[in-house]
């Protein structure tokens, strides 16, 4: 009897496949649902309220598949909705957290660097971490418009995607930053670029791992037992174009996937 336990993930597109790759190491006997929320990408550009209507509508759909888990592998969707969805939903709710900590750890010049969505720089969750670590280093933001969208594209090489990968990490070498924090689910799948752009000193934190670590410790918490040793399946929808993200989500995950459209009243 096939008993896996269903933990489902969501963002704002294809970012959060980042994540979904830890999730899957990390709990290979789970059965996992994703939905990329590519028909309203980016969120970092929308309101918080229209984040949190979506974040909402998204649990209630994977809540509605079985998921007994929800994993937000989105930062801007966590600023915006993991409160409310925490009051909804008596389940495991795990979200992400710009990995300031870490980052001010392993900093050598005393300078980090932070690349994300404006949405998660101008929150007030972010404005709590930087308060918490402001005079232990200097911490420079940069809002990167733009990133997500080549990222949803497949873009991680073009032209494009250096263009925006210089405009937006040199203003941060140049205040002498070693240490970036990639405070966007969608930019580990610029690292290569980036440390390219950067030079193969930069330390690269991307906090995909340790969201995968928190949600196994959590899972063992609250699912008592073994679950089965047979890797269990990963499916896939999107509010955007089924055949446009199977094609991009079987390019970032590594493999042929064939991606589900939304039902309308979720879309």
């Amino acid at each position: 009897m096939n008993n896996a336990r269903t933990i489902g993930v969501f963002d704002s597109g294809v970012g959060g496949l980042s994540v979904l790759q830890h999730i899957r190491t990390a709990l290979p006997d789970a059965r996992l649902i994703y939905v990329a929320d590519s028909a309203h990408v980016p969120y970092g550009d929308k309101s918080p309220a229209y984040i949190e209507a979506r974040s909402l509508a998204l649990t209630r759909f994977l809540v509605g598949l079985g998921a007994e888990a929800i994993v937000i592998a989105c930062n801007t969707a966590t600023a915006a909705a993991a409160a409310t969805l925490r009051a909804s939903y008596n389940l495991p709710i795990v979200a992400m957290e710009p990995a300031v900590k870490p980052a001010v750890a392993a900093t050598r010049s005393g300078v980090v660097g932070v690349l994300a969505t404006v949405g998660t720089l101008e929150s007030a969750r972010f404005a709590a971490l930087l308060e918490k670590y402001a005079g232990t280093v200097e911490i420079v933001t940069q809002g990167c418009p733009g990133l997500v969208e080549v990222v949803e594209r497949g873009d991680l090489h073009g032209s494009e995607a250096k263009h925006l990968v210089e405009r937006y990490t040199v203003p941060l070498l140049e205040r002498g930053a070693d240490t970036l924090i990639l405070g966007c689910t969608h930019y580990p799948f610029l690292s290569p670029l980036i440390s390219t752009v950067a030079g193969g000193e930069m330390t690269l934190i991307d906090t995909g791992a340790a969201v995968a670590r928190q949600l196994h410790r959590r899972l063992q918490e609250e699912w008592p037992g073994r679950m089965p040793a047979k890797q269990a399946a990963v499916e896939f929808w999107s509010s955007g174009d089924a055949a446009q993200a199977s094609r991009i989500i079987s390019l970032l995950w590594g493999d042929t996937v064939v991606a589900q459209r939304l039902p309308p009243e979720f879309a």
